[in-house]
């Protein structure tokens, strides 16, 4: 069943043969994505760790997936903190070498990637909080849109939006209701149409993020953050994050078919090929 049914549920079983001591902590890294969970505090710590940006693409998607898949499925895990290993950049987003050149086979598999990424992070029934320690534009804002709570380290150079407008490309409408639902109609219209990349003191300005940190202090604030999450009865606050987020994960489940449909048509346009194009010679000499 699907993430956001599971707050009804009860928890599967131990994984552990009774009378065993519990390990205090357990990793299982793959290669894009180190996952450690201190079984003490219930508290998983995910970081991405795919040089140069984070970008999302097939392999890391699916990596993260499973990931969550696998904490969710954790009974002794009850939050996840998501940041990255890399310095000044959380995740730049989508890679659009997945979305460049490619058969409309490898651009349907992709999409439904991020779909099932967004699915069961946004439907978790784990605390999950965003610790972003650098620049977050697109697919890389959605991550942390899709989380309970998001603390940004105070840089003003690192920045965070969805900036897909300038890429010529239109934010679906799954992103954009996960918008709407944390900054409110009218900032996220402006933000959208000027696919506008906000420097952190104007993100936490505008509710984007819910707090900034120094740098040095991110970790420690998000292992405090989640602290005071994890004080109610998970039953109770499950119940109400399912309450508040099931419209819109339901919207996508919906019409999950059709998004894929739409997606192939538009990134198949020449038009849109060619900006794709452009933008990653533009990468290159920026390199």
């Amino acid at each position: 069943p699907p993430a956001w049914d599971r707050a009804t549920r009860p928890p599967p079983g131990p994984l552990q043969p009774p009378g065993l001591p519990l390990a205090p902590c357990r990793s299982f890294s793959n290669s894009k994505i180190q996952v450690e969970l201190d079984e003490s505090s219930g508290v998983a710590m995910m970081k991405f760790k795919s040089p140069p940006v984070n970008s999302l693409s097939l392999e890391f998607l699916t990596e993260f997936s499973i990931s969550l898949e696998k904490l969710e499925n954790d009974r002794a895990c009850r939050g996840v903190i998501i940041t990255s290993a890399l310095p000044k950049i959380f995740s730049s987003g989508l890679d659009i070498t997945e979305m460049c050149g490619k058969s409309m086979e490898h651009y349907a598999e992709f999409w439904r990637a991020v779909q099932e990424m967004w699915l069961r992070l946004y439907g978790s029934s784990m605390v999950t909080v965003a610790a972003v320690n650098g620049s977050s534009p697109a697919g890389g804002c959605l991550v942390a849109l899709s989380c309970d709570y998001r603390i940004m380290a105070e840089n003003p150079k690192f920045s965070i939006g969805l900036n897909e407008a300038q890429l010529g490309i239109v934010a679906p409408f799954w992103f954009k209701d996960t918008f709407v639902n944390t900054v409110g109609h009218r900032i996220a219209e402006r933000s959208l149409q000027l696919g506008s990349l906000h420097p952190a003191p104007e993100a936490h300005k505008l509710g984007l993020v819910d707090e900034l940190v120094p740098e040095e202090k991110l970790m420690e604030k998000a292992a405090a953050v989640m602290a005071q999450w994890l004080a109610l009865p998970d039953h109770a606050r499950q119940l109400t994050k399912t309450m508040m987020r099931k419209a819109v994960l339901d919207r996508l489940v919906a019409h999950r078919e059709e998004d894929i449909k739409n997606f192939i048509t538009f990134i198949s346009k020449e038009s849109i090929q060619k900006s794709l194009r452009m933008y990653m010679e533009m990468l290159k000499k920026k390199k």
